[in-house]
């Protein structure tokens, strides 16, 4: 009841400065909002008389100040409400450019000179100023204004106008405009209007146009893309470099300012990122994205973007996934500009810490591991020891005196989602990667993350949005020790369906047998796609379309199938592979000997070279071109149904069917004539073949879970093993290939004609090829 109560008399009270009750009500809907709102009408009562009501004009402006502000100028507040009282701010505009004003200044004490002159205080533009600046704008755009007359975009006159005139009157301006126009052109009669066609402004063509399979831009012909994608949503609110005080919910303390000037002269101003993943696992596509974010973000804005191995787990850090992270970063297109590690600032961040203990901040903790889980947490009874006393217990701590479990060092912090006393160290008796065995205590994520990028001069801490709950500690640490204190920024994680990406389960299906390892194909982290013949083009390609958004993103693979068809529709050579041979044997093969044609790589530009494959008397065709009971839209090779064969020049026309013992056709007997022979009739239908063919083994690839989303139990209530789909791989060691694929290398990539994209896999030798199809020529159908 006192609740309802107390919102009523906010109600009343928003009412009595304008606001309808609708209005008033969504306002409670938001407590910061509320509160502000509620904190700047009783700060009026300072600045006017009792018996004054606020009017409806300083009303709209005290609720304009209550939402638009941010929090970091929220102090400064009553300078802005003392000109809004004494309505010397007049409108949003002045009040948008003052708190614009106050963002690039946020401390006191306030230069109010500059203040009034940057918001426009005391600016008084009169009706002829109006006039003769309406007069001007007109008379320069006259000659265009009587040719077009009211389809002149008049909306860029009054762009004008208020770029000459910030300070006027908005209504009057248009007014004003509005006059003019009319004594200039008169009525604006639709019968009037020009009728002209506007102008064409395509450029006409200059020459035979090459072929493409797309109209995105992230895709060049020469199978290039661009490397980021412009911003969406709240990126596009990223603060430049040293004005990290303009960014929502960013904490300033006395020396703040002092420090980002500081941070700007050893910066020179450039934007730095860092990517920093923890060096236990290899990557997958939604560090693609992340990837893609913090290099594509630094390499847009002309700076610099470090690879910082995360590496204070040192139980689950290994040598190859430190080398498998670099390696794919520069297989993706990027090169960081350093490489370090969480371990090179170990004994910074320890001297760091006793500090913490020091001003009061921190604390020695002998709270089990069970009792610190969770979000519950008793407060601890170690809370209040005596700073000395936490001072040598953490000294002894790092000497080995404890066992593991036995204390911890916690920060006296509060997080967003509740979370008491965050862990800044525990003991772990671990040999580490990097610095060997000299410590025994290691820096926690909460504790090392944002001190190791206030050591690196980060401008914008980028990162997923389960991390959103730990801004305010991000914040709240650099603060109490007086560091510079980047910004932190969360964006939605990318994750796609029909597979998992988490590093403990991938585990899991590796020890069971599921695949075969982390590069296994069938799986999504980057090493696999890799292997499975994505080119780096593409998921980069994908990474840039998709964005970088604030909220979760839960995609179909086909999105990205569909970039890596778009690269490699441009960049990977056709060749002819039979995947389930049928022999042909041609009767009146036109030559004693065979024959060796050119063959383009890429039939809609000859210009990019060929290869020779062999034509002889006998070929081989897929089993499904061959079709003995054809439907009447069957284009393809039958018994009464000539076929053209590509490339060849020739066509073939069915004479015998020799069968094996099941009745099942294993051998064509046919004559051939060539495509030119006068009274050949066109073909309804061309297939591709191959003569002294070259054997490989080809492996095909299906979803590895029958669920979209395995991880879930509502659809998967057995848990994800039980979702495994047995036919997700295919081998087929009988396909031929026609000799364009000779000399090929792993990774090398193909489109083998009228079936799919296939990559050279690392298994082959140079006496056997292995391929693996990277997708097929078309989106299939699978269930979404």
């Amino acid at each position: 009841m006192a609740v309802s109560n107390d919102n009523e008399t906010r109600v009343a009270l928003f009412q009595s400065i304008g606001l309808n009750e609708q209005k008033a009500r969504e306002t409670l809907k938001n407590q910061d909002v509320t509160r502000l709102l509620e904190t700047n009408i009783n700060e009026v009562k300072k600045f006017l008389p009792k018996e004054n009501q606020i009017t409806k004009s300083i009303g709209n402006l005290l609720y304009a100040l209550a939402t638009k502000s941010k929090q970091q100028i929220h102090h400064l507040h009553p300078y802005l409400i003392k000109y809004i009282c004494e309505e010397k701010i007049k409108n949003d505009l002045q009040l948008s450019a003052a708190i614009q004003y106050l963002l690039t200044h946020p401390q006191e004490p306030i230069d109010h000179k500059a203040l009034e002159a940057n918001a426009g205080i005391g600016v008084t533009v009169t009706p002829e100023e109006i006039e003769c600046t309406i007069e001007e704008i007109i008379t320069q755009n006259k000659t265009k204004l009587l040719e077009q007359r009211y389809d002149f975009p008049v909306g860029s006159l009054l762009g004008e106008a208020r770029k000459r005139l910030p300070w006027a009157d908005g209504k009057a301006v248009k007014a004003e405009m509005d006059v003019q126009l009319l004594d200039l052109l008169g009525p604006n009669d639709q019968s009037t209007k020009s009728t002209t066609p506007k102008q064409n402004t395509t450029k006409p063509s200059t020459g035979k146009a090459k072929p493409t399979t797309t109209t995105n831009n992230d895709v060049r012909e020469n199978g290039e893309t661009n490397l980021f994608s412009d911003l969406s949503g709240e990126a596009l609110n990223f603060h430049k470099p040293g004005e990290n005080y303009k960014t929502e919910g960013y904490v300033m303390t006395p020396k703040t300012m002092d420090l980002l000037r500081e941070h700007l002269k050893q910066t020179g101003g450039r934007v730095i990122t860092r990517f920093p993943p923890e060096p236990n696992g290899i990557l997958h596509i939604g560090h693609a994205k992340a990837i893609n974010f913090n290099f594509g973000y630094a390499k847009a804005n002309n700076g610099i973007c470090y690879l910082r191995y995360d590496d204070t787990n040192p139980e689950k850090e290994e040598e190859k996934f430190f080398t498998g992270i670099l390696d794919i970063i520069q297989w993706l297109g990027y090169k960081p500009y350093n490489i370090t590690h969480a371990s090179d600032y170990f004994d910074q961040l320890y001297e760091w810490a006793k500090e913490l203990i020091r001003r009061g901040d921190a604390y020695i903790c002998h709270q089990k591991g069970d009792e610190l889980k969770g979000y519950n947490v008793p407060e601890s009874p170690w809370r209040n020891r005596p700073i000395q006393e936490s001072l040598q217990l953490f000294e002894d701590m790092k000497n080995g005196k404890f066992a593991e479990g036995e204390a911890t060092l916690r920060m006296k912090y509060v997080m967003e989602d509740g979370k008491l006393d965050p862990v800044a160290y525990r003991i772990k008796y671990a040999h580490h990667a990097k610095s060997g065995d000299k410590w025994c205590i290691y820096p926690t994520y909460d504790y090392t993350h944002c001190l190791n990028d206030s050591i690196e001069n980060i401008t914008h801490s980028l990162c997923t949005k389960e991390f959103q709950a730990r801004r305010s500690s991000y914040y709240w640490l650099c603060n109490a020790l007086d560091l510079y204190c980047p910004v932190q920024w969360e964006y939605g994680r990318l994750n796609l369906q029909y597979t998992i990406t988490s590093k403990r389960k991938i585990t899991k299906l590796i020890l069971e047998g599921v695949v075969k390892d982390w590069d296994d194909p069938r799986l999504y982290t980057i090493t696999a796609l890799r292997r499975r013949g994505f080119p780096p083009e593409a998921i980069i390609s994908f990474c840039s379309r998709i964005g970088v958004t604030m909220s979760q993103t839960v995609l179909h693979p086909d999105m990205l199938d569909a970039c890596v068809r778009e690269v490699l529709n441009v960049t990977a050579p056709r060749v002819m592979v039979v995947m389930e041979p049928l022999k042909v044997t041609i009767t009146n093969f036109p030559s004693k000997n065979l024959m060796e044609l050119n063959v383009p790589n890429f039939p809609a530009d000859e210009s990019r070279g060929s290869h020779a494959v062999k034509f002889d008397s006998v070929i081989y065709i897929e089993k499904s071109d061959f079709n003995e009971k054809p439907t009447k839209d069957y284009k393809r090779l039958a018994p009464n149904q000539p076929c053209g064969l590509r490339h060849a020049g020739y066509i073939i026309t069915v004479q015998d069917i020799v069968r094996d013992s099941n009745n099942e056709p294993i051998e064509l007997k046919v004559t051939c004539q060539k495509v030119t022979d006068e009274g050949v009739s066109k073909p309804k239908g061309f297939i591709h073949w191959v003569s002294h063919p070259i054997k490989c083994e080809i492996r095909l690839y299906d979803p590895l879970f029958f669920h979209s989303n395995p991880d879930d139990p509502k659809e998967v209530p057995g848990g994800f093993l039980s979702d495994i789909n047995p036919n997700s791989l295919t081998i087929n060691k009988n396909a031929l290939a026609d000799d364009g694929i000779k000399n090929a290398k792993p990774f090398d990539k193909f489109q083998f004609e009228r079936v799919g994209f296939f990559s050279v896999d690392p298994d082959s030798t140079n006496d056997y090829y292995v391929f693996n199809r990277t997708v097929s020529l078309k989106e299939d159908k699978r269930a979404s």
